[in-house]
């Protein structure tokens, strides 16, 4: 495997930037995810690491080689797409074997490889057979042992499990990550689904209007995002964003809202605040840092119920503050109605603070 490294790449179409100065590296090894919304540049960026369309400019590195000029062929990498691309009239093993068969690899030593990949992928059983006669799990791990044979120095997966019902894609997801540990492989996975990404990947790169706007490990993403898009993107449900007035008073920043309540920040809540371009903040909370209350309490801000959402071992209450739904996650037991007056309680060492200006974090130093 190999390290895979781009260095400014833009993809233009006429004045439009599908991909605006893209700059990452992915160490050998390592399972990197690609998110983001549709049209966000994410397909097009995988598109032009393997070569599949021609870019404006920039560098793309495979190993210790410029690939940026070369045919897809002469890169060393396989690409796993999301309908599979078997042909239907092949035997899985004839599936396996045609790009082995392309290189003029002798039989034996396309058996060899194929048995090998076959057994990887715990699919032997199935190599007589067509992919008609596969369910779609089955046919996303031939898909991926027709990648596998070629022994290249990166794997491209292209939304691979898009096509598989909810209980599949789990388990598929489970496949393709033990896939990754058991090969030690190079895999960059393009996925507009952040979950994949989060469960999956060693490290996030989260796109938005062909820019790259963070690029760090899934635990890092979802704790310290970098603005309100990957702040909004990242997470199930995503993170609440309401938007408040800054006042300083003394030595303290409180937060105000035309509604009438205040909201006093803790000292390390103040020194980001104070770091804003402007009055306006964006106060965004995720479900679990936050507690309702059915009364008043110290601290707390009033809210009312829109909506109850129960999933069997957690409830999803959205309650409405200055306009904006916040999401509050509380135990099955605890009993709250469409349109109740609640009172809700952010926790101050992991709510997170955003300029309403230039939607970038804030942060005390």
């Amino acid at each position: 495997m190999a390290r895979v490294v781009l260095k400014d790449v833009v993809k233009t179409y006429g004045s439009v930037y599908a991909v605006n100065r893209v700059s990452l590296t992915v160490e050998d090894g390592e399972f990197v995810a690609l998110v983001g919304p549709s049209g966000c540049g994410k397909t097009t960026t995988l598109n032009l690491v393997a070569g599949l369309i021609p870019m404006t400019s920039g560098e793309v590195f495979i190993g210790d080689r410029d690939v940026t000029d070369l045919d897809p062929k002469d890169r060393d990498i396989a690409m796993v797409f999301q309908n599979y691309a078997l042909y239907p009239n092949k035997s899985v093993f004839n599936n396996l074997a045609f790009p082995l068969q392309m290189r003029k690899l002798a039989k034996d030593e396309i058996d060899k490889k194929v048995r090998a990949a076959a057994k990887t992928l715990d699919i032997t059983h199935l190599l007589e057979r067509r992919p008609r006669e596969l369910s779609g799990g089955q046919q996303q791990r031939v898909a991926l042992g027709r990648a596998l044979v070629r022994d290249p120095r990166a794997f491209l997966m292209d939304e691979p499990l898009s096509n598989l019902d909810a209980k599949l894609r789990v388990q598929m997801r489970t496949e393709i990550k033990r896939f990754h540990q058991d090969l030690k492989a190079t895999i960059i996975y393009v996925t507009h689904d952040q979950l994949e990404a989060v469960t999956m990947a060693d490290k996030m790169a989260v796109m938005n209007g062909g820019f790259l706007q963070q690029y760090d490990t899934p635990a890092n993403v979802f704790a310290h995002p970098v603005n309100m898009f990957v702040a909004s993107f990242i997470g199930s449900p995503a993170m609440s964003l309401i938007p408040v007035d800054a006042t300083t008073r003394g030595d303290a920043v409180v937060l105000t809202s035309p509604e009438g309540w205040e909201l006093p920040l803790s000292a390390q809540n103040t020194a980001k605040a104070r770091k804003s371009s402007t009055s306006k903040i964006v106060l965004g909370a995720r479900h679990s840092t936050v507690r309702l209350h059915h009364a008043p309490a110290a601290g707390a801000i009033p809210a009312k119920v829109y909506t109850v959402e129960p999933t069997g071992d957690i409830t999803f209450v959205q309650v409405f503050i200055d306009g904006a739904v916040v999401n509050v996650s509380v135990p099955p037991n605890v009993v709250i109605r469409p349109d109740e007056t609640v009172y809700v309680e952010f926790d101050q060492d992991r709510i997170h603070l955003f300029d309403a200006e230039t939607t970038n974090a804030l942060a005390a130093d």
